[in-house]
């Protein structure tokens, strides 16, 4: 998949220079307005001249009603119940290795190769897991955590072993056009310009509310709950002077948020559901990542009925926000992931 960015650049040239019969392949998924991501008509431009400039064959696909279906709508609705999703991970489980993987079956493709910063390793019992990816900084394992063993049999990570100054280096080299081209950093279809708000007040109600402290006094207001995430610092209209709060709860039904210190976010474990692990399940500790680039911590999965299940910290820990992917690791591998509830 060519994004019409540096390293899915990069990673179409190694896979060319390795004897691949390579095809790239950009995907028009919205159709909105869109000014960052990999979304917009210069990010295909992109793509297009990249795969020109390397002698390759160029197509877009066109999924903008999937990518409506499981990732635009739901993450309207997501807000609407005062959870936060991430429509990057979701792109991922439902777009970009499970609609593309089948069209590339359809069409007789061996593989689907991204420029994502992750390995794919093999264990000795012939299982995959996805893996941390050379470049620290740029880690995408975090986001790739629930792909399955058909899924990882079929893809390719070329640039897991590389750092991202090096990834710049070869573009360069190539004398490519995204070789100095920004990374995306932000949600393709919510623009800069308007930003979440404004994108959800098209889709949903968006509901004034009050923001009150432990023994239900009210200290603030928010134009909008559905906006609110736990953990949040501003925005919540709290008077000067005292000590830090945050939002400890957002309650969408009754319009309220609750604010307290951090302490007041610290819990032993975390109710999570779609639970889904890499191979077997992993019965003993583990490494748990709750953000893209957070910091893992100790800990493990105690699985519940069906796919819930719940984290438990070895030391308490802050909440996850709902809607939140919880991320298990064995070293540098990914072995589980879930979301939080």
């Amino acid at each position: 998949m060519m994004s019409g960015g540096v390293d899915s650049s990069v990673a179409a040239a190694l896979l060319r220079d390795q004897g691949h019969d390579v095809v790239g392949v950009t995907l028009k998924l919205w159709g909105g307005e869109s000014d960052s991501g990999c979304c917009s008509v210069s990010d295909v431009d992109d793509a297009r001249r990249v795969a020109d400039a390397l002698g390759v064959t160029h197509h877009v696909f066109d999924f903008g009603d999937a990518f409506t279906q499981h990732v635009v709508s739901p993450y309207a609705d997501a807000h609407a119940h005062g959870q936060t999703p991430n429509p990057c991970i979701e792109c991922n489980r439902h777009i970009k290795f499970a609609a593309v993987d089948e069209r590339a079956r359809v069409l007789g493709f061996d593989a689907v190769a991204t420029g994502h910063h992750a390995r794919i390793t093999t264990r000795p019992d012939g299982t995959r897991r996805i893996a941390r990816g050379a470049d620290a900084a740029k880690d995408q394992s975090y986001v790739l955590h629930m792909l399955g063993q058909d899924q990882l049999a079929r893809t390719l990570l070329p640039l897991g072993h590389l750092q991202k100054a090096e990834v710049r280096a070869m573009a360069a080299d190539l004398d490519l056009r995204t070789a100095t081209k920004p990374d995306s950093q932000d949600v393709c279809f919510i623009t800069k310009s308007t930003g979440r708000g404004s994108f959800l007040d098209r889709r949903i109600s968006l509901t004034p509310g009050r923001v009150v402290d432990a023994d239900g006094h009210e200290v603030g207001t928010v134009s909008a709950v559905e906006l609110v995430t736990v953990g949040q610092r501003k925005g919540l209209g709290l008077a000067g002077g005292g000590a830090p709060r945050c939002a400890v709860d957002v309650d969408v039904a009754s319009a309220t948020v609750t604010v307290g210190s951090k302490r007041d976010l610290l819990v032993a474990e975390q109710p999570v559901d779609g639970l889904r692990w890499a191979a077997e399940p992993v019965i003993g500790p583990v490494l748990l990542q709750v953000s893209a680039h957070g910091a893992p911590v100790p800990g493990r999965v105690v699985a519940g009925d069906g796919a819930s299940a719940r984290v438990v910290w070895d030391k308490p820990q802050r909440r996850v926000a709902a809607g939140q992917s919880v991320v298990a690791y064995e070293g540098d591998e990914v072995v589980g992931g879930a979301t939080a509830r």
